[in-house]
């Protein structure tokens, strides 16, 4: 808990707000951020274009022509730098891309597929990309702004502010690649992969911590509301639009699926209680379905990661039980921060007080199983793995209540009747059921 706890004292406890989702999904995309700093960058070039034209116009009016035509003279300096940022620019970006792709892949492989997604909402990756392309999209803007006239007279404008942030945007875009190179080394690693995860588990704790959990009976169910939109795994929903719906028509709303559930058109997705459904209208976009969970409000897709590197790494084809080892240190941390949290049900309320949406979310023996089971089965012939198994549990057993203790005893006793039925030395069997921190400290 007090993972969770210093977040809350950080955050705070507050309401789902209104485009919380909106935020998480762009964070999804590697579009949004790139297509802003090409905006910013027209932008700034505007601003940058009329401060030279003023700066001009104002050195005209007050007859300062020898300074106007030192100005031309620095700018036509400026001009062979800002042409070579522009052709080299673009070449720069697909070299820096394409290798940083290259690892990134090598990354998905050793570990998951699913560490891609931390490249994507990586925001060193995004703004790196921005500030590239906002750099190659300025220095051509800029060569446009060059006048053919030398005549001080007649000079309407010339790009010494804007050459100089040029270079500018290419000293940030330098920083930016030394932060992303080194951003890019740490992916590769596993103990920043799953430190990452972990971080982004808390942060999905807290916002649930925040909603609270449920418990008042429901009315009787009265209507169902079936998924129109494609098929695809449910990513989350938009808590604030459904509580306002169920709100405006004095019912309370269930959502039927759980977060990370595969739903197809067709599939009841929510249940009214207590009176009318609301209108599809008012319904619309308030559930998302995508193809790859999210971290928004999946409570179970962090252990699931965790465990997915595990299990490659515990495969015959890599045989590296200390990655799994590591995958374990971090998911004994997330149960031990849920261990005295009511779990299985989230109801979210009105600004009165009154429940109006109500979901189902794992609770402590699903999350368990989700944890252990798949590493258990997979760590018999690795003793490394079942001592820190076997520690981890005994470390959970110190910190749960009675009534939580049974899913953690069945895989203890899983695991040592698998050692005992797949070690043939005894001495090796003592070895492999000792608990151990470090697996073989």
């Amino acid at each position: 808990m007090g993972n969770v706890g210093q977040f809350a004292r950080l955050w705070g406890p507050r309401r789902p707000r209104a485009r919380s989702s909106v935020r998480e999904h762009l964070r999804d995309t590697f579009w949004f951020a790139p297509t802003v700093g090409l905006v910013g960058a027209v932008l700034l070039w505007l601003g940058a274009f009329a401060v030279d034209a003023e700066i001009v116009s104002r050195l005209q009016r007050a007859g300062a022509f020898d300074e106007v035509g030192e100005l031309v003279s620095i700018a036509e300096d400026a001009r062979t730098i800002v042409t070579t940022i522009s052709s080299a620019m673009m070449t720069f970006i697909g070299v820096v891309f394409s290798i940083s792709l290259v690892a990134v892949q090598m990354a998905s492989g050793q570990l998951t597929p699913r560490v891609v997604r931390i490249f994507v909402r990586s925001r060193i990756s995004k703004a790196t990309l921005s500030v590239f392309l906002a750099t190659f999209l300025f220095s051509l803007l800029v060569l446009t702004s060059y006048e053919s006239e030398t005549d001080a007279r007649q000079v309407t404008s010339v790009p010494v502010v804007q050459s100089l942030l040029t270079m500018a945007l290419v000293a940030l875009s330098l920083l930016l690649f030394i932060g992303y190179v080194s951003a890019t080394l740490r992916l590769m690693q596993v103990g920043p992969v799953v430190d990452r995860i972990t971080h982004e588990t808390f942060r999905m704790l807290v916002r649930h911590v925040a909603e609270g959990p449920g418990g008042e009976p429901l009315p009787a169910e009265s209507a169902r509301i079936a998924h129109q939109g494609r098929a695809g795994v449910l990513l989350d929903v938009h808590v604030a639009r459904l509580v306002r719906a169920a709100r405006r028509q004095g019912v309370v709303l269930r959502l039927i699926p759980r977060i990370g559930d595969f739903v197809m058109p067709g599939t009841p997705v929510l249940a009214v209680h207590g009176g009318a459904a609301p209108s599809p209208r008012v319904l619309r976009h308030a559930v998302s379905v995508g193809v790859e969970r999210t971290f928004h409000q999946d409570l179970g897709l962090g252990l699931r990661q965790l465990s997915d590197i595990a299990l490659r790494a515990l495969s015959p084809a890599v045989n590296d039980p200390t990655t799994a080892v590591q995958c374990l240190d971090r998911i004994v941390q997330i149960l031990a921060a849920v261990v005295h949290r009511p779990l299985g049900t989230v109801q979210h309320r009105d600004r009165r007080g009154a429940v109006r949406l109500s979901q189902d979310v794992p609770g402590w023996t699903d999350l368990v199983d989700l944890a252990l089971a798949e590493i258990r089965e997979s760590s018999v012939r690795s003793p490394q793995v079942t001592r820190r198994l076997l520690a981890g549990i005994e470390d959970l057993l110190l910190l749960v209540p009675a009534e939580r203790r049974e899913p953690l005893e069945r895989h203890r006793t899983l695991l040592l009747q698998a050692v005992e039925h797949t070690v043939p030395s005894a001495a090796d069997r003592r070895f492999a059921s000792f608990p151990d921190r470090q697996g073989i400290g």
